[in-house]
């Protein structure tokens, strides 16, 4: 019971400092379910987070996946609700000031501030990621190319993530 209480207070305060969704808090969750409490290895954590990127779906899936991994149905249903339920709020009642002000010269500053800070979480969370997921240089190479290829042309993710599916099958990772 303790452990769904600590997972659900943990997962409302991530809710309400996830500015540009739960990818950005990846290295927060990281610090609280792998490095403090000590509920999964480094290595779980980024195969539970390639798993909820590569299913279709809200990006917020990888909160489930560590609740459920964490204590269960139970665990995977109280972090979600505790992901999803305090920032849906907020959202609901800060929408209609937020619109109550749209030509404000101040809310365009917050808007402007806001995105290079969402991209440097989304960078932040990445290189955490990277850093757990690859204990091969090969497996540095392959995030590289991924990296490459998803920045500088138009090729569809999937295809990437079957191509990583399939050099894994293969033994190259």
């Amino acid at each position: 019971m303790l452990i769904l209480l600590s997972l659900l207070a943990s997962f409302s305060l991530f809710s309400l400092m996830a500015v540009g969704g739960a990818v950005t808090l990846i290295p927060e969750m990281h610090y609280y379910v792998v490095e403090s409490h000590h509920w999964m290895t480094g290595q779980e954590f980024a195969a539970l987070f390639a798993i909820a990127q590569a299913a279709p779906g809200p990006n917020v899936l990888v909160v489930s996946l560590i609740g459920w991994k964490v204590a269960g149905l139970a665990g995977a249903l109280v972090a979600t609700v505790g992901m999803c339920g305090p920032s849906s709020l907020l959202c609901y009642y800060v929408a209609r000031l937020w619109q109550r002000f749209h030509a404000s010269p101040w809310r365009r500053a917050i808007e402007r501030g806001l995105a290079p800070l969402t991209i440097g979480l989304v960078a932040g969370s990445a290189m955490l990621m990277s850093e757990a997921a690859n204990q091969h240089p090969s497996g540095w190479l392959l995030c590289a190319a991924s990296t490459l290829l998803a920045w500088r042309t138009r090729i569809n993710p999937l295809w990437l993530l079957a191509g990583g599916a399939l050099l894994g099958l293969s033994g190259w990772l």
